[in-house]
């Protein structure tokens, strides 16, 4: 019997599950840029009270690990480390693009995962013209690591002679542009990232005791946090 919390934070989407033996108790997320800190919190203490529980009840917590935002991803992951630290209860990674496949997976027209050669591709906007994918079979098993790509007319010609694709998550229309018309590109730039997409994997970790070093552990940011410029006067 594990009762698991799941956070992801990751991206724009602010999103907290409460699930018991990987069936969801209770949800809450958001969509909005720059809510994590806050709303995060009060999330947390929602979906618990939504199921009458307690942080006592806690069997165990979950987070996205990335790639995505530097500041969404150091939010939801001190939070997390600050639960299973305080509650003496393990902490669970999961593979951010694995999640997105995951839940593209169960979200979409059931008649394109009968498709031979099916590859699903969560793509994370990156800014620019780049996106962080990775591309998962139809098992949502890993078949193409996780990198930063650019995007252009030639990135996934190769692939789509040999591969139905389908394509989710909020760096998904960029290939949309360029992919559109071809027939075996399928876009679902309206599913994103979602702690629901989190709960069987947490699942199964949990119950092959699977979990993150708890004192080590760090999100995978990919690519190096760049600072802005600052825009008080004198910080320049």
């Amino acid at each position: 019997m594990a009762l698991i919390l799941s956070i992801e934070t990751s991206t724009s989407v602010c999103s907290v599950v409460l699930a018991k033996d990987g069936a969801l108790l209770s949800l809450r997320e958001l969509d909005s840029k720059n809510s994590h800190a806050e709303v995060l919190n009060g999330y947390i203490e929602e979906v618990l009270s939504e199921s009458k529980s307690t942080l006592a009840d806690l069997n165990a917590v979950a987070i996205s690990e990335g790639p995505g935002s530097y500041t969404g991803l150091r939010i939801g992951v001190s939070t997390a480390k600050g639960l299973c630290y305080s509650l003496d209860i393990p902490l669970i990674n999961v593979n951010t693009l694995q999640s997105l496949a995951f839940y593209t997976s169960q979200n979409i027209n059931k008649e394109l995962l009968e498709k031979e050669n099916l590859l699903f591709c969560p793509m994370i906007d990156a800014r620019r013209m780049e996106a962080y994918t990775a591309h998962f079979n139809a098992q949502n098993e890993e078949v193409r690591k996780v990198e930063a790509e650019v995007i252009d007319e030639n990135t996934y010609l190769e692939f789509l002679d040999k591969h139905t694709f389908v394509f989710s998550g909020d760096g998904a229309g960029k290939y949309q542009e360029l992919y559109g018309d071809n027939p075996n590109a399928h876009f679902y730039p309206e599913i994103l990232l979602s702690a629901k997409g989190m709960i069987d994997l947490a699942e199964e970790k949990f119950k092959a005791e699977d979990f993150a070093d708890l004192a080590y552990f760090e999100p995978f940011y990919l690519k190096a946090f760049i600072a802005g410029i600052p825009r008080v006067k004198g910080l320049r």
